[in-house]
């Protein structure tokens, strides 16, 4: 073995201990700074500065292992060591696997989560489950797809009042999409030329462990599933990947974003037909077997995120600095400027899918959604992960440094307990931020243009 991968070896394990270490150190400090009713299994009252130190040896560990000549099989062994903490403390990050079981319960007693909230199970019983919701969410209809909740209804069977119990099983849930990605993205990295090692390496991010395993999010399972589909459908078996896609969408609306990607990119004018009844099929049983019937794609499911005020959204910080300045209504402006901004993300995503093809469909549609969740009328740290799996199968992009280390400050932005660590008086802080890389990226774009065109047309002059 040359010096270079020995040193490479004996450097690998210490990384991984320390990025163990920083797991452990989150799931320890979790119970006691996520707040709320619920009393976790364990809880040794460890203070903020212990989660802190766990979450920055993760994310040191994590950058470090990029570093390192490792493979697939060896990261895929330490990101499972990585989660087993993770698994077993208390939801971090967020509070909305409570709302998942609140809502589990609605259809567990036959109740529909997309006619009524979970206000309503003040009146039949079940008020221990509904104490574990956010107030904020307590009068809001469920947002989710009914293969979801339909899960989680038999969760609630199984656990009973045993909210913590019932946590521990949405989390399986989060580990089957765990396994998707472990096992898809390389997959998917190979057929497009690119590193399956880096690929894995993305889906051991911070953002993924923190925020969807620790944090509790069905997003996990969605994009796992997305993943799984998009890969399909680049090895030439559309109809599975289209249907993977569909059964994801029935977990959350964005993943239905894959299926005319992969009909434009992918399948020829026979096959759209086919694609089309497939998705339509797999949505339409799903709805029938779960009982839960088509109320679900309704614009409740959009309305939901609007009830949020972010500081960290482009609309929401750029209508609370001008609303600053000129007088006029901030929530009004807010809402107006997301609309706009949620209309020019569509209207980049009909672009990047018109010139959609097999080769740069993976990366157009991780694009698309990526542009999708921030500009989305809430862009919680966490939707970020939408398009950065399928972006971290790419060819170069998956090399982006830049963007692995934003990926890994992304992570800071939100407490603990699920609040915002900016208020909205940051926001003309944010205005600047996403001014600023705008226009980088616009310098960056300009400079490299010359050079394409020139690369482009030097064979016709030499002809």
């Amino acid at each position: 073995m040359p010096p270079i991968a020995i040193r490479a070896e004996r450097s690998f394990w210490p990384w991984a201990c320390v990025g163990l270490a920083g797991s452990v150190l989150v799931a320890l400090a979790g119970p006691h700074l996520a707040g709320g009713p619920v009393r976790w299994w364990f809880d040794p009252s460890l203070g903020a500065a212990v989660l802190y130190a766990g979450i920055v040896a993760l994310c040191v560990a994590w950058l470090a292992l990029e570093r390192l000549a490792v493979t697939t099989r060896e990261l895929r062994i330490v990101g499972a060591a990585w989660c087993l903490p993770l698994l077993l403390t208390a939801p971090l990050f967020s509070q909305d696997g409570y709302s998942y079981l609140a809502q589990g319960t609605l259809v567990h007693l036959g109740i529909d989560p997309y006619r009524h909230a979970p206000a309503v199970l003040a009146h039949v019983g079940q008020a221990h489950v509904l104490g574990a919701v956010d107030p904020f969410w307590r009068h809001t209809t469920a947002p989710y797809g009914p293969l979801f909740l339909w899960i989680v209804s038999g969760i609630v069977a199984l656990a009973g009042s045993h909210l913590v119990l019932g946590v521990l099983l949405i989390r399986v849930l989060d580990v089957a999409g765990l396994v998707l990605l472990a096992v898809f993205t390389p997959r998917l990295a190979q057929a497009l030329g690119a590193d399956a090692a880096r690929a894995t390496w993305w889906v051991l991010s911070p953002l993924v462990l923190l925020e969807l395993v620790a944090g509790t999010h069905n997003d996990l399972l969605m994009i796992g599933l997305v993943v799984a589909g998009v890969t399909f459908a680049i090895e030439r078996r559309l109809l599975l990947g289209i249907g993977l896609c569909a059964l994801a969408a029935t977990i959350k609306l964005p993943a239905a974003a894959a299926i005319p990607f992969i009909l434009v990119a992918c399948a020829d004018r026979r096959s759209w037909f086919s694609g089309v009844l497939v998705a339509a099929v797999v949505v339409l049983a799903v709805s029938v077997i779960t009982g839960l019937g088509l109320g679900w794609i309704s614009t409740t499911v959009f309305s939901t995120p609007d009830k949020v005020r972010l500081a960290i959204t482009p609309a929401t910080a750029l209508g609370w600095t001008v609303a600053q300045v000129v007088p006029v209504g901030a929530r009004g402006l807010e809402s107006a400027l997301a609309v706009v901004a949620f209309g020019l993300s569509l209207v980049l995503g009909a672009v990047l899918l018109w010139r959609s093809r097999r080769e740069s469909m993976v990366r157009n549609l991780g694009i698309a959604l990526i542009a999708v969740a921030v500009c989305g009328p809430a862009a919680w740290p966490w939707y970020l992960t939408w398009g950065l799996v399928l972006l971290a199968a790419c060819p170069r992009i998956q090399d982006s440094r830049a963007l692995a280390v934003a990926v890994a400050v992304a992570v800071f932005v939100v407490k603990a307990d699920g609040i915002l660590a900016f208020s909205l008086h940051t926001a003309p802080v944010f205005v600047v931020l996403y001014v600023a890389t705008a226009v980088t990226v616009v310098v960056v774009l300009w400079r490299r243009r010359p050079a394409v065109r020139t690369a482009r047309l030097r064979p016709l002059a030499e002809s």
